[in-house]
């Protein structure tokens, strides 16, 4: 049986969960160095941290979702000449 050849890093869902965690890491370091309780305008409560949890927990779904369920690529892809209807 062969292996089956996957999208790996070139999967969507690799690169949006990435970015996600990306961008949850940055503010949860933003909320731990600043050290603000909340501003004014979020009404006391810290929007970067609870932001910041919510795009880890997504990203990492969507990374884990990759893994789990992998998109296979095909070994052949078809050329223009053989997708023509016979006698063409």
């Amino acid at each position: 049986m062969t292996e089956k050849h996957t999208a790996g890093a070139l999967d969507i869902r690799n690169v949006i969960g990435a970015l996600l965690l990306l961008y949850g890491v940055i503010l949860v370091v933003t909320r731990i160095v600043s050290g603000d309780e909340g501003g004014a305008n979020s009404e006391g409560v810290n929007a970067n941290l609870w932001a910041g949890l919510a795009l880890l927990v997504v990203g990492g779904a969507f990374v884990a979702w990759s893994l789990l369920r992998p998109v296979v690529v095909p070994e052949h892809v078809a050329t223009p000449e053989e997708m023509k209807p016979p006698g063409h």
